[in-house]
């Protein structure tokens, strides 16, 4: 029998069909849900739902208490900070379900601070960095620093994060 390259704490839960990369670790009360893609090196906090079908890239850091619903994409090196909210409906009803969700695509290197929102249907560009609290609701160029609600860009950063004059 082959030694596990990856960690999952007792108390979380990971479905059928799902592929977890080398020095992965998945913390406390998690769950991931069937036909999820998660890279190498990957940290998943504490109390994280992953969705069907979501594909999570390399050194990718989620903190505590994110969902990441289905037709989410994380690129490699992405951070989700604490409690921050993807969603995959535009209009969500609960008489009326919907299941034709909308991609949202997190590109490489991407900072989502904590307690944001992203609405569905948006890209995120690389190395874009999104302040705590944000309201995401278009798409955010590479390298922009953005804030408020709904997000505004507040000028440019560079892959360390450094504003850049």
């Amino acid at each position: 029998m082959n030694k596990k390259e990856y960690y999952v704490h007792e108390s979380s839960y990971v479905d059928d069909d799902v592929e977890i990369g080398a020095g992965t670790k998945i913390w406390h009360f998690s769950h991931i849900l069937k036909n999820v893609r998660i890279g190498r090196n990957c940290t998943i906090g504490q109390n994280v739902m992953i969705g069907p079908n979501v594909t999570i890239g390399n050194n990718v850091k989620i903190q505590n208490n994110v969902s990441v619903y289905e037709g989410v994409t994380l690129e490699d090196d992405v951070f989700c900070g604490p409690s921050c909210v993807f969603m995959n409906v535009l209009r969500p009803r609960s008489k009326y379900p919907q299941h034709n969700y909308l991609k949202t695509k997190v590109r490489e290197g991407a900072t989502i601070g904590a307690n944001s929102t992203i609405l569905c249907g948006i890209e995120i560009g690389e190395y874009a960095f999104i302040g705590a609290g944000a309201v995401v609701t278009r798409d955010v160029v590479a390298y922009s620093l953005n804030l408020g609600e709904p997000h505004r860009c507040m000028g440019f950063i560079d892959k360390k994060g450094d504003k850049i004059q």
